[in-house]
């Protein structure tokens, strides 16, 4: 990232400010970790995998006694132990690549981590606010955030503030985490249904609880309100927790 408007604007995304502490994945060379200091972050944990860059991140954050750098793989950090029980603010600018697994491993496994502003690549980003009935981009990734978090997309950003120039544009997504799962359900059985209806999202959900062991899917599909022959990409997470609770554990 080489444009400073923009990493002093996602700093502002998070809303970070006196008091807070914020962990940053993927800091680089600092644009955003600075932007965080100046906001009046108490504490920022700035956490970058390429140990190439870890000297120099130093060196640019030397001056801000309240940043701390975390040379680590963001994909295998245990979160309970970098982070204390909060409450935190997540932000970062996240690899291609696994953005997807950061975003989903924070909101299931860093529960001190309350709100998450991210930058990835825009269809990333719209894969992780997608609502049902978008065929593309809504899938069991964004069941999971859902279940977890409010999502939104705050930001649109151009290829032209990076160096290299990546052949893709970016989003920003801000995440506030959820008091409470919307649905009260069997959470593996959940993650069952819906990884199982997704694997054949041109089948109907009748054949769905067929694989799942079913053997009369459409009545337990009426009880839960669903069309036997409705597709998982048209159904929200309520109708997939209600059908759920129709599956043997």
């Amino acid at each position: 990232m080489i444009d400073p408007n923009l990493a002093s604007a996602i700093a502002a995304d998070t809303g970070a400010g006196p008091g807070d502490a914020v962990v940053e994945i993927g800091a680089g060379l600092g644009a955003l970790t600075i932007a965080l200091a100046e906001r009046g972050a108490e504490r920022v944990l700035a956490i970058e995998f390429d140990r190439a860059l870890v000297p120099a991140l130093r060196s640019v954050v030397a001056d801000h006694p309240g940043i701390e750098v975390l040379p680590a793989d963001a994909t295998k950090v245990d979160w309970g132990a970098v982070l204390d029980d909060g409450p935190w603010i997540g932000c970062g600018n996240l690899p291609y690549n696994v953005g997807t697994a950061i975003v989903l491993s924070l909101l299931e496994r860093a529960p001190m981590v309350r709100r998450l502003v991210v930058m990835v690549q825009r269809e990333v980003a719209e894969r992780l606010v997608a609502a049902p009935g978008d065929p593309e981009g809504f899938g069991p990734t964004s069941l999971r955030v859902a279940y977890r978090a409010d999502a939104t997309i705050v930001r649109a950003v151009p290829a032209s503030v990076f160096w290299p120039r990546p052949s893709v544009a970016s989003s920003v997504v801000r995440f506030e985490r959820l008091g409470r799962p919307p649905v009260h359900v069997d959470e593996a059985v959940l993650w069952r249904v819906v990884d199982e209806a997704f694997a054949q999202r041109r089948k109907t959900m009748r054949a769905a609880l067929r694989r799942l062991g079913v053997d009369d899917p459409d009545p337990a599909l009426a009880h839960a309100g669903v069309d036997p022959s409705a597709r998982p990409q048209e159904l929200d997470l309520s109708s997939f927790a209600r059908i759920a609770e129709a599956v043997p554990a």
